[in-house]
């Protein structure tokens, strides 16, 4: 089936023009159609096929889907990049303190468990060193009241 030219030109019939502006495209196209014309005075004119807060409300579901399905913006791709890295984190240090308390470490080799003790030793020597400052202190302190 071929399609004959038409001729378009002005609807004289001011009725009849209106009707058409409104109407023809949503026939011939099988859609809803809303138009919002602003007139060179500033004038506004809106015309639809149905309702136009139906049609504006359905635009604005459509839009607000649309955002739902769009990928993540790179802001919340890079946090979610630092969360997953500060999880990770997380996860390697209570490993870490619970193999300092002797707890998980039968799945460790040899080398990780020198490694282990190495840290606690290292560790233990801290605890020593701020232990026997802190009992000098008190010592001293206790001295410094008796001779008052």
């Amino acid at each position: 089936m071929s399609r004959g030219k038409i001729k378009i030109r002005k609807i004289d019939n001011t009725t009849a023009r209106q009707v058409t502006f409104r109407n023809e495209l949503a026939i011939l196209c099988d859609a809803q159609v809303g138009v919002i014309v602003s007139s060179s005075t500033g004038k506004l004119y809106e015309h639809s096929s149905n309702s136009m807060k139906e049609l504006i409300e359905r635009r604005n579901r459509h839009s607000q889907d649309a955002l739902k399905l769009a990928p993540p913006s790179l802001e919340l791709r890079l946090l979610d990049s630092i969360r997953e890295s500060r999880s990770k984190e997380v996860l390697e240090s209570t490993l870490q303190l619970r193999q300092m308390k002797g707890e998980g470490i039968e799945g460790l080799t040899l080398e990780e468990l020198q490694n282990l003790e190495k840290a606690l030793e290292t560790g233990l020597c801290r605890v020593l060193a701020r232990k026997g400052q802190q009992m000098a202190e008190e010592i001293k302190e206790l001295q410094h009241k008796v001779g008052k």
